[in-house]
């Protein structure tokens, strides 16, 4: 696999079930890169995990024939994932409207512009993390909350969100579907978001809220 590169025109024409376990071992193995990852895709995928692989927004432009998509993961690995921003998020939300689960912690140059985006456009949205995308405020919580009635699982740990951002996002259609929210060292919470989870989300098994200095 390490010379992968060589072989990208015979890897092409293959047919979507080698390719999905090729997809698998090269993810696994950080292989796909912007280079390669058009020549490795194709219209049926539906998982695509990123997480040991270096890319760029130019990778997830190449989504755009992955409709079919319903997870992705671009949680960094380590450190920071500085060159996902919120136009390659974009671009996958305007194609991949059937996508379940969207992981993207510490992509640090995402906005809510992104978050905006797969709320709007993802709306069968299960599970998204934004742990770490220090840029992340309530507007994105405002948009989760109003748009996907079917989040369980949300981490937006170590964000700029509020109070408000959170009653948003409880008090919504998702909030009786609401299992795990994920909510610590967030600096501008109170005891009010605290509160706001266990009034709306009669679900709710995990909250996390450490490291919030202003929750007593």
């Amino acid at each position: 696999m390490k010379n992968i590169s060589r072989y990208l025109t015979d890897i092409k024409p293959l047919p979507p079930n080698i390719k999905d376990r090729l997809i698998k071992i090269m993810s696994m193995q950080g292989q796909i890169t912007d280079s390669n990852i058009s020549e490795i895709l194709h219209p049926e995928v539906q998982t695509l995990d990123l997480r040991s692989c270096d890319i760029s927004d130019a990778a997830l432009l190449h989504l755009s024939n992955c409709r079919k998509l319903k997870k992705l993961n671009l949680n960094a690995s380590k450190g920071n994932r500085v060159s996902v921003t919120s136009e390659g998020i974009k671009a996958v939300a305007s194609s991949c409207s059937y996508l379940h689960e969207a992981s993207l912690k510490r992509c640090c140059n995402l906005t809510d512009e992104g978050v905006v985006a797969l709320a709007l456009n993802c709306q069968l949205l299960k599970i998204i993390d934004l742990g770490g995308c220090l840029s992340i405020t309530d507007v994105s919580l405002h948009a989760l909350g109003k748009n996907c009635p079917f989040l369980q699982c949300v981490d937006f740990s170590a964000t700029q969100v509020s109070d408000s951002g959170v009653i948003a996002l409880v008090s919504g259609p998702c909030a009786k579907k609401l299992e795990e929210i994920h909510m610590g060292h967030c600096v501008n919470l109170t005891d009010g978001a605290v509160e706001a989870v266990l009034t709306y989300c009669p679900q709710i098994r995990i909250l996390l809220f450490h490291g919030c200095p202003l929750i007593t």
